[in-house]
């Protein structure tokens, strides 16, 4: 037979063959498949989003409202998935043992939390501002490890309810489809808050509704307090997204060569309407991002997406072709910034480039926790502590309730030792995600996107504190989740 017959024929033997008797059953949509593995987990991961798209209405869920409702609902749900695991003898799909060591530093660091809040510990390990206030009122108080008891089992609520969105992401991500469409849905949730955030500065002058929040003139916050947190929101939307798009445009982009232009046309082609709304998505996502005008924001979101790039070209076995979608995701974010990055520029030298005394408070924090390197002073209690150490070298019209680090303020309240565990802790599950994210060659889009994130979110605590807002960190989680689950092969069972 003509060989050119024979691979003509070739690809109706592959698996995506013309329909045999067996196979041949009606097409399910993408929600019926979501529904067919599970309605009860299926109902749970639309419960999840809907946390998600409700958390950063409340000014990004920073006030303590907020802090309470998500700390009751995310638990919630997972208690109803542990519940579901229990009387229908199923399995966890992702084993503790497969996380056994994030889980161990996890769990010390939060039992730490535990006895720093605890009555318990007084006596000489008790932090002196007790029996000073002891003193002071004339009355016998139960002394803490913490500054602040109170601040400290807030701070643990809200851990915890961090750690509930991770632990039900990474339970109900395990399937590839799952974890996309978790993926897809904070795609959307991000794009929809930065162009909520981009009508408020066009029209309101960025005040926001129905909330009480100090003006920041007019750049885009969308519904956060401060801009800096939202752009480190909308970075984790434009990673996420951009993680999304490229291994769709090189899955379904044809191979024919040509020139790049009529390559990348040919890619927009191929990737079809869900490609064209990501695009969508990203676009938004980045003029609202540039609109923060938050220097340390766009540089992290920089780096994230480059983290990205760098992971698809790693996983590529054909270069050229990923260099085109690649450059397909080059070419709209210099096209966005050619539009829009004359006004940004303008915007970022009339707000000035000083740091406002910045680099002060990272010294007095790092004093202070030399001072009690090990006990710490309980966990979120930095804004009780710091007016302690403050000294001139801080303008006394400053309020300075965040260290504006979060590394620092972590060690401050935990001590050098269980700060070292919370922080590895989240280290050692992004690593993971960054070794999925090289190795794996189908279904990487969420081990990528956690990684960029994790690196996008890590830059980004050094010189701010976006991570310690809710809505950021419980995004983030989820997405964490989403990449641990799959940095392993799906042929591997995780289960318990």
């Amino acid at each position: 037979m003509d060989k050119r017959l024979l691979q003509k024929l070739a690809p109706f033997s592959q698996e995506s063959s013309l329909p045999t008797e067996s196979s041949r059953e009606p097409a399910r949509g993408f929600f019926a498949d979501l529904w067919g593995e599970g309605g009860f987990e299926a109902l749970l991961l639309l419960g999840l989003v809907a946390g998600l798209a409700v958390a950063p209405l409340w000014l990004g869920g920073n006030r303590l409202p907020a802090w309470g409702v998500n700390g009751l609902y995310f638990p919630a749900l997972v208690l109803l998935f542990e519940l579901g695991v229990l009387f229908a003898g199923r399995r966890h799909a992702v084993s503790i043992t497969a996380i056994a060591g994030p889980a161990a530093l996890f769990s010390a660091a939060l039992l730490w939390i535990c006895v720093q809040a605890s009555p318990l510990a007084s006596g000489a390990l008790a932090h002196p501002i007790w029996s000073m206030a002891s003193e002071a009122l004339e009355r016998p108080l139960d002394g803490a490890i913490s500054v602040d008891r109170g601040q400290t089992l807030v701070f643990l609520l809200r851990l915890a309810t961090a750690a509930s969105v991770f632990w039900l992401a990474l339970q109900l991500s395990r399937r590839s489809h799952r974890a996309h469409f978790l993926l897809q849905a904070i795609a959307v949730i991000v794009a929809a808050y930065s162009a909520y955030g981009l009508f408020l500065s066009a029209f309101l002058s960025a005040t926001i509704p129905f909330f009480d929040a100090p003006a920041q003139g007019l750049f885009v916050r969308s519904t956060f307090v401060n801009r800096n947190n939202f752009a480190t929101y909308a970075g984790i939307g434009l990673a996420t997204t951009l993680a999304l798009l490229i291994p769709l445009a090189d899955r379904d982009a044809p191979r024919e060569a040509g020139a790049l232009a009529a390559r990348l046309a040919r890619r927009l082609e191929a990737a079809g309407l869900g490609g064209w709304l990501l695009l969508a998505a990203a676009f938004v996502i980045f003029v609202a991002l540039l609109g923060t005008v938050s220097r340390g924001g766009i540089l992290a979101t920089i780096l994230g997406a480059g983290a990205v790039l760098a992971l698809a070209y790693s996983r590529g076995r054909r270069g050229g072709e990923n260099a085109g979608a690649v450059a397909l995701v080059v070419a709209g974010l210099s096209a966005t910034i050619f539009y829009f990055g004359d006004l940004i520029v303008r915007r970022a030298l009339d707000s000035g480039l000083d740091d406002g005394g910045r680099l002060a408070v990272f010294s007095i924090t790092l004093r202070a926790i030399l001072d009690t390197p090990l006990l710490g002073y309980g966990y979120g209690a930095f804004a009780t502590l710091f007016p302690l150490y403050r000294d001139r070298s801080i303008p006394t019209a400053d309020i300075w309730d965040k260290a504006h680090n979060a590394y620092l303020e972590v060690f401050l309240g935990l001590g050098l030792v269980f700060g070292a565990a919370l922080v590895g802790a989240l280290f050692w599950l992004a690593a993971k995600c960054v070794i999925g994210a090289a190795t794996r060659r189908r279904a990487s889009a969420p081990a990528v996107a956690a990684a960029a994130c994790s690196l996008l979110v890590g830059v980004h605590a050094l010189v701010d504190f976006g991570i310690q807002i809710e809505a950021v960190a419980l995004t983030y989680m989820a997405i964490l989740g989403a990449g641990v689950a799959q940095a392993e092969s799906s042929r591997l069972s995780l289960s318990d």
